[in-house]
């Protein structure tokens, strides 16, 4: 729906906006259920690979229930997030609770750089140190990693492509299985050629794995609390095709961020001397949907540029 604001950094004359959402909801698909079995799944795990590593001697396994830990700690952060994302708005928070699915990402990423340190330190005091490892305990734990990390990851990989919190949770559980097959892999060489070595340098393969991932996720999450564009969303290409509008003769003011990790808003002015209507802005509104899964667009049509103040480049 348009209507008419008058704007304090305009002089007198008005100029419309629109809120378009063309026909799609603005709440992310729900994985409530993945989250509740990812985390009791991983929990149980967790405690497994504890009891066993120490029992077994094997840094290897205690270093990846640290990670499992952190991916537990994550995905009921993520959870958390999520369900706080879906809170509707109030008068004092009126884009709602949308903000803690990105601030749980952040929180997320900083975990699993926390645990690389940790798993670190212990893999290189065990390179000097070696012990001996009961390698069959540890290829069964492992093994049974494979399929708990490896089922959880297939619980959130129809949403990694639309939701930072959900590609993080698949990226850590994918990531874990691999390390869990390294850790199979490395307990079987250890038995046929006697390396103890072996068991700390899993360790440290695990600590590079964890690294890369909360790096990126951190990356990302930084970026989204700084109001960068969305990864996947190209602010040129969406300014040409804002600009090439008919009627358009000039594109200005334009913003892209994430609302949450999951929805994208935008704002720009348009300049289209001959006026518009709500057809024109619920349709640009429908094609910004369409072409670049932004959803929340709010659009300020304007006669002439001469007297926004903030028609210069340089100006928010």
């Amino acid at each position: 729906m348009a209507h008419n604001h008058d704007h304090d950094h305009h002089n007198d004359h008005d100029h419309s906006h629109s809120h378009g959402h063309a026909g799609h909801s603005h709440a992310p698909a729900s994985f409530g259920t993945a989250f509740a079995i990812g985390a009791s799944l991983n929990s149980a795990f967790v405690v497994a690979e504890l009891v066993f590593g120490y029992s077994a001697n094997s840094l290897a396994l205690v270093s990846d229930a640290v990670h499992n830990l952190s991916d537990v700690i994550a995905l009921l952060l993520a959870w958390g997030g999520a369900w706080l994302a879906g809170k509707r708005p109030t008068d004092t928070h009126t884009y709602g609770y949308r903000r803690a699915s990105i601030l749980a990402a952040l929180f997320n990423a900083g975990l699993l750089l926390i645990a690389v340190g940790g798993i670190a330190v212990e893999a290189i005091n065990r390179f000097r140190e070696p012990a001996e490892v009961a390698s069959w305990t540890v290829v069964w734990v492992a093994a049974f990693g494979i399929l708990i990390n490896g089922g959880t990851a297939l619980l959130f990989m129809r949403g990694r492509d639309s939701d930072l919190n959900v590609r993080g949770a698949y990226l850590h559980m994918a990531a874990d299985a691999g390390v869990s097959f390294g850790v199979v892999v490395a307990a079987l060489l250890i038995m046929a050629t006697g390396w103890q070595w072996l068991d700390p340098a899993i360790s440290l393969a695990i600590a590079v794995v964890v690294l890369v991932s909360g790096w990126e996720l951190a990356r990302d999450s930084v970026n989204l609390a700084l109001d960068a564009v969305p990864r996947g969303i190209d602010l040129k290409v969406v300014r040409d095709y804002l600009a090439t509008i008919e009627g358009v003769t000039e594109v200005h003011d334009l913003h892209i961020w994430a609302m949450s990790t999951s929805e994208t808003a935008l704002t720009a002015h348009l300049v289209r001397p001959g006026g518009h209507d709500d057809a024109f802005l619920h349709h640009v509104c429908a094609e910004l949907s369409h072409r670049f899964s932004i959803h929340h667009a709010t659009l300020q049509v304007e006669i002439s540029s001469e007297t926004c103040r903030l028609a210069p480049a340089e100006l928010v």
